[in-house]
C-alpha cells in the first residue's frame, strides 16, 4: 500500500507556487517519523527533480504566514550552529483539523510528476472523492499562471487538456470521456500508475550485460516513511505488475448544480485585516468564504505594500457611508470598496484627498482641480465594477 498524505485544499487551490505542492507532500511524508523531516535542500532537490532555488523559494512560501489568514503550513526548527556546523533543520507540517477539506496524494507522485501535473492530480483526487464533475474551465481556475504577464489568470482549456493527457499516458488517472454529468468526463485517480514501469531487461535489470544486475542498486536512499520495505525488497517491488482497479470510484456522484455548501472550518482573519474590515462587519455574515478570503487577500496585499491600516479603514468607512444602495455586498466589497485610489491623486498633497474627492464630505478636491492632470476617477463610493 503506497504512502499517502493529506494535503489541505488551500495548498492546492491557494496562492502557493506550483513547486510548493511537491515540497509539501514530501515533507509531510518524511515528517511522519518520530524525528521529523530532516532532509536538506540538496536532498529534496534530488528527490523531486527541482532546482535548489525552487526548493528554497517553496520552503520560504510554506513557512511564511499566508496573507489572508496568517496560517503557515510548515514549521522549521534550525539546528545549525553559528559557525555553520551542526545538523539540518527539522521541518514539520501543520496539523489540519478533521473538518478541513483536503486531498489525499501519494508521496511517490511528487517524485514522478511535474509540479503542475501534481496540482492537477490533487485537484482531481479531491473532486472525485467529493463527487464533483469538473470541466476543463474548472481545472483551469486551479492551474493558474503563477508568474509572468499572465500571473493569476486561469490556464487555457487547451493547456489543461494537455496536462490531463500526460497524466493519463503516465497511468496516474483514467478518463471515461463524455460519461459524466451533462457529457462531462469521468476521472478515476490511481494511487499508483496503472501500468508497470518500463525497464531495459526484466530478467537481470539494466546491468544485464555485466551479469551483476542493476548498476545503481547501491545508491538507493530512504525517501518515504519508515513503513517502506527494506532495500532488499526493492527489486521485487519494482518488477511486480501493479493491478489497479479501472472502474469508477465508490463515491456518490453529485451534479455540479447541487453541490453541497461549504462545510469546512470557519474562516479566521488576522487582527490587522479584521481592523480594516470592521466598518463593514454587518455585511460579512451574508458573504461566502471565498469573497471574504479574496477581500482579506487584497487588504493583506495593500498592507504588505506599505499602506496605512487606519487609512484603509477610514476609506472603507467613508465609501460605505457614501453609497446609497448596496444591491450586491460581495460585488461592492471587491469592486468598489477595496479599489486602489488613483496614484496621481497624491500629487495635491492633501491628506484627506482620496482619488480627487474629499474623504469625509465627498466634494471634489480643489487642489486636484488646479493640477495640470486632474484625476478622472469617479467618486469613491460609486466606481464601476472592474472587468
Amino acid at each position: 500500500m503506497p504512502q499517502k498524505v493529506r494535503v489541505p485544499l488551500r495548498v492546492v487551490v491557494g496562492y502557493y507556487a506550483d513547486a510548493a505542492l511537491p515540497v509539501y507532500v514530501k515533507i509531510a511524508g518524511l515528517s511522519r517519523r518520530e524525528s521529523g523531516c530532516e532532509a536538506g535542500v540538496a536532498y529534496l532537490s534530488g528527490l523531486l527533480g527541482l532546482s535548489r532555488s525552487s526548493i528554497e523559494r517553496a520552503l520560504t512560501q510554506l513557512m511564511r504566514p499566508a496573507p489572508d489568514d496568517d496560517v503557515a503550513e510548515v514549521t522549521s526548527y534550525r539546528r545549525t550552529l553559528p559557525g555553520g556546523r551542526g545538523h539540518t533543520a527539522v521541518r514539520r507540517v501543520r496539523i489540519a483539523a478533521r473538518a478541513e477539506h483536503g486531498a489525499w496524494v501519494p508521496t511517490r507522485a511528487a517524485e514522478a510528476l511535474s509540479p503542475r501535473q501534481l496540482r492537477a492530480y490533487a485537484a482531481l483526487s479531491y473532486a472525485t472523492a467529493t463527487g464533483h464533475h469538473l470541466t476543463l474551465a474548472d481545472l483551469g481556475q486551479v492551474l493558474r499562471h503563477r508568474s509572468g504577464k499572465k500571473a493569476g489568470q486561469p490556464l487555457a482549456p487547451r493547456s489543461v487538456r494537455s496536462i490531463l493527457r500526460d497524466l493519463e499516458d503516465l497511468g496516474w488517472i483514467s478518463v471515461e470521456r463524455r460519461a459524466g454529468y451533462r457529457g462531462r468526463h469521468l476521472y478515476t485517480v490511481h494511487d499508483e500508475p496503472s501500468h508497470p514501469t518500463l525497464t531495459a531487461d526484466l530478467d537481470e535489470g539494466s546491468g544485464a550485460d555485466l551479469d551483476d544486475g542493476s548498476l545503481a542498486s547501491k545508491e538507493d536512499h530512504e525517501t518515504d516513511s519508515p513503513d517502506d520495505p527494506p532495500a532488499a525488497a526493492l527489486e521485487i517491488r519494482r518488477r511486480r505488475v501493479q493491478e489497479v482497479a479501472r472502474g469508477p470510484v465508490e463515491t456518490p456522484q453529485v451534479p455540479a448544480a447541487y453541490r453541497r455548501p461549504y462545510g469546512g472550518p470557519a474562516l479566521s482573519l488576522a487582527p490587522r485585516i479584521w481592523r480594516v474590515l470592521e466598518p463593514v462587519k454587518l455585511l460579512l455574515p451574508g458573504l461566502s468564504p471565498y469573497v471574504v478570503r479574496t477581500a482579506a487577500r487584497e487588504i493583506g496585499r495593500q498592507l504588505n505594500e506599505g499602506a496605512d491600516g487606519e487609512l484603509l479603514r477610514a476609506r472603507l468607512e467613508f465609501r460605505l457611508a457614501s453609497t446609497e444602495d448596496i444591491r450586491d455586498p460581495g460585488r461592492w466589497l471587491l469592486g468598489a470598496a477595496l479599489k486602489t485610489p488613483d496614484p496621481r491623486a497624491s500629487d495635491c498633497g492633501m491628506a484627506d484627498c482620496d482619488s480627487g474627492f474629499m474623504r469625509y464630505t465627498g466634494a471634489p478636491c480643489k487642489a486636484c482641480a488646479e493640477l495640470d492632470h486632474p484625476p478622472h476617477s469617479e467618486p469613491a463610493g460609486r466606481p464601476p465594477w472592474p472587468t
